[in-house]
């Protein structure tokens, strides 16, 4: 196997994970890692209360083990274990730990996005760099080529507006002129980890897109619910892309932010050089279907781009929205899923854990112990979809 070169993690904690011992009956306090109990008691969606509770301690206790000032006895932290879903070697430290902060990630619905919610968004995108990190151990990612983002790639010049950062990244990718064909497998040849898995549950809907650049990685969460429909899922994609290269510095929330993803995103599927010489002076759904098809973007962008174009105007953008709505309610017009678009559905983590299996360096088995994490929840991370029947009892 080629040998690894070293990975800089800027500040994040060392993997010591051959000295970390699993914790035992005889709990050794020293072991355990608060920060861990944190980040399972917020994937699992739990208040400290609620957790406290489930436990049979107080809400002071559980506290005081986050914040290190007392750990938990051995019969409490089986418990834990237990109530979160989790080994009770996921609290042991020593394993590469990569905390993020809730206000360095990009929410598309912030404002719509519960604190909880957010904070099990942020836990997972934690636990996914550990992935990612995991298996980098034995197979060589691709380079990150994003501007700005490496600190010997921080950039004199920052392009003026959204637009012209979007035409910066095509030209700097060597997209060329025309339609980006695979933009998901596109943004992780150039080292983004994208994930699209039901990371939590049902509420992952809610939760939405997000993304960061806060991580030795830039890392875009996308949601299965976008997936129905593979140009709003492309959309998405482009957007966070646009947060990840514009806001990699800027605290997210501000409306403005989201408006400027959103034309960087447009620029960057539908270059207005490009795009306008095809768009139809006059609304024509059978014309703009075929450029739909031909560009990987949704008919409802392509109005709004031809307005914002001028190739229509304001009343006759919205007369096409109306009409547009009515061809979805009657089932004329049917989302395409993002499913039958292998380029679109991110494959980087898979892959890059089948290249080691079939080297041989590594088993599921053997990164679910590596991780601590139960092989459930590695496999969720991997995307791989549980195919087991569900029994239903009657």
């Amino acid at each position: 196997m080629t040998e690894r070169p070293p990975l800089h993690l800027f500040g994040v904690g060392q993997d010591t994970s051959n000295a970390a011992a699993p914790i035992a009956a005889a709990f050794d306090p020293q072991a355990f890692d608060p920060g861990r109990l944190t980040q399972a008691r917020r994937l699992s969606g739990m208040t400290k209360a609620a957790l406290a509770a489930q436990i049979g301690v107080s809400g002071a206790a559980v506290s005081q083990w986050e914040a290190r000032t007392s750990p938990p006895r051995a019969d409490h932290l089986s418990c834990l274990a237990d109530a979160l879903d989790v080994p009770v070697e996921f609290f042991a430290v020593g394993r590469p730990f990569a905390q993020l902060d809730g206000s360095s990630a990009h929410f598309r619905s912030l404002r719509s996005t519960r604190a909880s919610q957010r904070a099990k968004a942020v836990a997972f995108v934690e636990q996914a760099w550990e992935l990612t990190y995991a298996l980098e151990k034995h197979v060589q990612f691709p380079a990150v080529d994003l501007p700005g983002f490496l600190p010997e790639d921080i950039e004199d010049h920052q392009p003026a507006t959204p637009a012209a950062a979007a035409r910066a990244l095509r030209a700097r990718w060597g997209l060329g002129a025309g339609p980006v064909p695979h933009l998901v497998r596109t943004m992780e040849m150039h080292g983004i980890v994208t994930t699209m898995v039901p990371f939590a549950g049902t509420d992952t809907p809610t939760i939405d897109a997000f993304s960061t650049s806060r991580m030795p990685r830039p890392l875009v969460v996308l949601t299965p619910d976008r997936g129905s429909d593979v140009y709003w899922h492309r959309f998405t994609a482009a957007h966070e892309l646009g947060h990840l290269i514009l806001h990699r510095d800027a605290a997210p929330g501000d409306p403005e932010q989201e408006r400027e993803a959103d034309a960087f995103a447009a620029e960057f599927l539908t270059p207005a050089d490009q795009i306008r010489e095809d768009l139809p002076v006059r609304v024509d759904f059978k014309a703009l279907e075929q450029i739909s098809h031909e560009w990987g973007v949704s008919l409802k962008s392509l109005i709004y781009r031809s307005r914002e174009l001028g190739t229509i105007s304001d009343a006759s953008a919205r007369r096409a929205y109306q009409r547009l709505n009515n061809l979805y309610e009657l089932g004329i017009i049917a989302a395409d899923p993002v499913t039958n678009y292998p380029g679109e559905v991110p494959s980087l983590l898979n892959k890059a854990f089948e290249l080691a299996e079939t080297n041989g360096t590594l088993t599921m088995a053997g990164l679910a112990r590596e991780m601590r994490w139960r092989l459930p929840r590695l496999r969720l991370l991997l995307g791989h979809p549980d195919q087991r029947p569900v029994l239903r009892l009657v």
